[in-house]
Parts: C-alpha cells; sequence; structure tokens
C-alpha cells in the first residue's frame, strides 16, 4: 500500500486517533489487512466487525506482528490497560472504502493509471485471472487475490497498489441493488465488462430483472470517456449499451453481429481432446488470431473475449492479445481445476461456484471430454436460488441424462431435486444415485471408480464439494493446479472475509 500517516487516515475516513495514536499521529504505515496473522511491520490492522467473531479481539495479536494502527469501531486496550495506536471510525467497512478511493486518487495523480472493473452472474474470477495474465506483461498490474469483489474485498485489492501501478483490475460483486455503484463510486473504472446475467442468487435480489439492474450499474457509472465492454450473446447484458454514456464494445460468437465492425468475436471454436476451447479470434476491423488456451471447457470463451476486449481497448497488438489467451491458465482454485491421477481417472473439480448456467456448462464439458469414457457427475447444491431453487436443480438432473452422463451421484438434501429430476427424466437404474453427505459420496467412489472414468465435482462454495474433489485428486502425480491451502469461503479468523461481509456475491 502507499504511505498513510495516521493523521492522514483520520482525516480521510473521517475518524479520530486515540491518545496513543493522538501522541504518534506522524507514524506512517505502508500495508493494511484485515487477517491479524498477514499483518507486517509498520502495518494498519483493519478490525473489521463478523458474523462469527470481530476483528476487535484480534487486535493485540496484529500488534504482536509488527502493527503500528489499527482502524477500529471502539478503543482496544493490551492486558495492561494501555490503549493500541488506532484510528476510531463509527463503521471499519465504510472507512476502508473511504481509504481505498483515496489511494486511487493518489495513485491517478501520480502516474497513468487504469482501472478495469469486472461484473456478471459467473466467470468474474477466471476473466480477472485471464486479463490480469495479459496485462501483466504490459506493466506493473494488480488484480484480487481469489474472489475478492465485495465492499472489502475491493479496498484490500487497492490497498495492494503502490505507485507506478499501471492497470488495476477490480472484480465487482453483488448481494443486491446499489452494491456495485457504491464499488464503482470507490474505484471509477474506466473501463466496465459485464459477462452475464444469470438466475444465481435471484432469490436474493428479487428476481433475475433484479439481477439485471444491479449488473448495470458498473455501465452506467462510467463516464464518456469510458469504456463498456458488453455480452453481445446476453440480451440483458447488451441492452444495457443504453444505459451507459461510455463508448460500447461487444464481444460474441455470432458471426452476423459485427455488421459495423464494433465487435470482438469467436469464430471456428472447436474444443481439443483436452477440453481447451480454441478459436480464431476476430479484432474489430477483421484482424484475425488463432488463439490455443489452457483453460478447460466451451464456456470459457465468453471469459476469453472479455479479456481480449479489454486488452483491445488497451491498444495492445492482436498477436500479443492472442499469445496471451493461448497461455493464459486458470489462477484461483476450484474453477474446472483438472487433475489426472496415475490410475487413469480424471478429476475436474469445479466446485467453487456454482448457479444454473455454470452447472450446464460444466455438463456439457463434461459429455464433450468423456466421449468413449464413463462419465460421473457430483453433484451439490446450488444456493441462494430462492422460489426457483427446487425446479432449477430439477433441470439439472434433466440435462444430466439428456447428454449421457454416466453415473450422476447427488449430494445433500438441497440438491436432491436434481436426482429426482433426473429419476422422472428416464434414469431409473443405478445411474442415478442420491447420498446425502460428503462422506458417503466418498465411500461410493472409492469403490467405484475405475481407470478412466471422468468425474466432475460441482456445487455451491458454501455446499461443501470442493473438498471432495481434492481428497479425489489426491493420487495424481501430474496435476494441472499446484494444489493450495483451502482459504475457506474467502474466510479470515477476524471476521467473514473480503467479500461482502459474508453473503452470497453475484
Amino acid at each position: 500500500m502507499i504511505e498513510f500517516s495516521a493523521a492522514e487516515i483520520a482525516a480521510v475516513t473521517g475518524g479520530t486517533l486515540s491518545k496513543t495514536a493522538l501522541e504518534a499521529a506522524s507514524l506512517v504505515v505502508s500495508s493494511a489487512t484485515t487477517d491479524s496473522r498477514e499483518s507486517l511491520p509498520g502495518g494498519l490492522f483493519i478490525a473489521k466487525p463478523g458474523e462469527s467473531t470481530d476483528g476487535h479481539r484480534f487486535v493485540g495479536s496484529a500488534f504482536s506482528r509488527g502493527a503500528a494502527l489499527a482502524l477500529v469501531e471502539r478503543v482496544v486496550t493490551d492486558d495492561d490497560g494501555a490503549e493500541f495506536p488506532a484510528v476510531v471510525v463509527p463503521d471499519v467497512v465504510a472507512a476502508m472504502g473511504r481509504l481505498a478511493g483515496e489511494v486511487v486518487r493518489r495513485l491517478r495523480a501520480h502516474s497513468p493509471l487504469t482501472v478495469i472493473g469486472i461484473t456478471g452472474s459467473a466467470g468474474k474470477t477466471t476473466t480477472k485471472d485471464v486479463l490480469a495474465q495479459l496485462l501483466r506483461a504490459e506493466g506493473p498490474t494488480v488484480a484480487p487475490v481469489g474472489s475478492y469483489n465485495g465492499e472489502i474485498g475491493v479496498p484490500l485489492t487497492v490497498f495492494s497498489a503502490e505507485y507506478g501501478t499501471r492497470y488495476l483490475v477490480i472484480e465487482m460483486g453483488a448481494t443486491g441493488v446499489g452494491h456495485i455503484d457504491y464499488l464503482a463510486s470507490m474505484v471509477k473504472p474506466d473501463i466496465g465488462i459485464v459477462l452475464c446475467v444469470g438466475s444465481a442468487h435471484a432469490g436474493e435480489f428479487g428476481g433475475i430483472e433484479r439481477i439485471a439492474q444491479a449488473k448495470g450499474e458498473l455501465p452506467r457509472s462510467l463516464g464518456s470517456h469510458g469504456t463498456a465492454i458488453l455480452n453481445g450473446d446476453d440480451a440483458r447484458v447488451s441492452a444495457m449499451a443504453a444505459q451507459t454514456q461510455a463508448r460500447t464494445l461487444f464481444f460474441t460468437e455470432d458471426s452476423t453481429f459485427d455488421a459495423a465492425g464494433t465487435a470482438v468475436r469467436a469464430e471456428e471454436v472447436t474444443l481439443s481432446v483436452e477440453g481447451n476451447p480454441c478459436f480464431t479470434l476476430v479484432l474489430p476491423g477483421g484482424e484475425r488470431h488463432e488463439v490455443r488456451p489452457l483453460l478447460i471447457g466451451r464456456h470459457h470463451i465468453t471469459n476469453l473475449l472479455a479479456a481480449a476486449s479489454a486488452a483491445h481497448v488497451l491498444g495492445i497488438p492482436g498477436e500479443r492479445i492472442a499469445a496471451g489467451l493461448s497461455g493464459a491458465r486458470a489462477i484461483s482454485r476450484w474453477r474446472m481445476e483438472r487433475t489426472d491421477r496415475p490410475d487413469g481417472v480424471t478429476v475436474i473439480n469445479d466446485a467453487y461456484n456454482a448457479n444454473p448456467e455454470s452447472m450446464r456448462a460444466a455438463l456439457a464439458t463434461l459429455a464433450e471430454l468423456g466421449r468413449g469414457r464413463r462419465t460421473w457427475a457430483v453433484l451439490g447444491e446450488m444456493l441462494e436460488l430462492g422460489d426457483d431453487s427446487v425446479s432449477a436443480h430439477d433441470g439439472l438432473g434433466r440435462v444430466a441424462v439428456r447428454l449421457n452422463i454416466s453415473k450422476l451421484l447427488v449430494v445433500g438434501d438441497g440438491a436432491k431435486a436434481i436426482h429426482t429430476g433426473a429419476v422422472l427424466e428416464g434414469s431409473w437404474g443405478d445411474e442415478a444415485l442420491f447420498v446425502r453427505d460428503v462422506s458417503e459420496a466418498e465411500d461410493i467412489l472409492s469403490h467405484e471408480l475405475q481407470p478412466g472414468d471422468l468425474v466432475l465435482v460441482k456445487s455451491s462454495n458454501g455446499a461443501g464439494l470442493r473438498h471432495l474433489g481434492d481428497r479425489l485428486a489426491l493420487a495424481s502425480d501430474k496435476s494441472t493446479a499446484a494444489p493450495e491451502a483451502d482459504p475457506g469461503p474467502q474466510a479470515e479468523p477476524d471476521g467473514p472475509g473480503p467479500g461482502n461481509q459474508g453473503g452470497p456475491s453475484l
């Protein structure tokens, strides 16, 4: 983080200095974290409140690791009754937003900075990862860790920027109307990417049109000098062109869409034997380049085109865009993460997030890759679907049957309608199974998986199937993604994590 004095932080956030901080108001901090375990010498510890715990409990731990200042809602003392130096504010999360806004303002004043915001019901994290890899070849780039995309995660991303940062990539999630507008007012994006409007969390929003309204806040936030990058294959997204002052660039797989030469297109799409979506990238003006990415699944075409569109707007030559897309890989875990086990079983762990659209895309990829193999779809619950939950899960079971998936293993009571849908669609034998928990599913798979089987594991993050996927892959010696410690669903010990205070983020 760029340096701030305690006095400056108090002025920016509207806070007051504790007595001990007032005595050392000139002290300067150059890092910030909400996780006491990550506190650095001379850093700022942000004691955000949480649903299950409270960051104020960890102030002492942060200072023991070298923190010099805390951002708090109440003064905290050590075991001897001495106050920790702090800036005291009414609302820590709101103060984080104000401080992040000031960081962006100072970065822009120092040197050229382009802020790119990304939103959508699916694909935000993968698009962010691909775009960040493209941009890092062009200049200093900062992008979120994992899915830091809410009112806590976005400031944390901004705090990791330094003077000289050329590109700042911001993933923007929402749990309701107005959230993306708040994030946009914080970072003031120059480019806004909208990937899709899906039915994930429709119950939380009050319907898909409300989701479209929320996603539309990003292009509406852009000024006349900005660029809105919109999915021309999603009618709700393409309609946002009429809602923004910014220049509009579409991306699409529709060859008839680009009559005026204003779209980035994918043509001649094929899927390699490894499941990589290969295509011809067509840029405005007709420039063509072959792209052979490392990502798995045809649905990633949307994410790749969105990243290519942003790179094109930024003036990156087409050949470098194509090379960057071809070399881009999945960085964040549990997104179509493929492991080829020594015994011939292939595991695809895509259990970080799930909604009806991404579930159908993953099942289609499983069917495509599984030609000539026995396929397993191990599916858990999709959360936050509201009144549409039963019908959405039922529909997935029917899709699995229509795609001729060999084995369907449904895990958890919340997902039971998937099994019901499969049975009603005609899966009457032992092709479709239902179990109540992960341990039952693991027991079945440990006994029934055979060499050559292809297994997809997918559910919402909260359903916990990603851990099952990890265990299924343990026997591998040639994983395509290095295993990492699981940080939990954006979780930290000092609060609900860097998303939207623990709520679902779309």
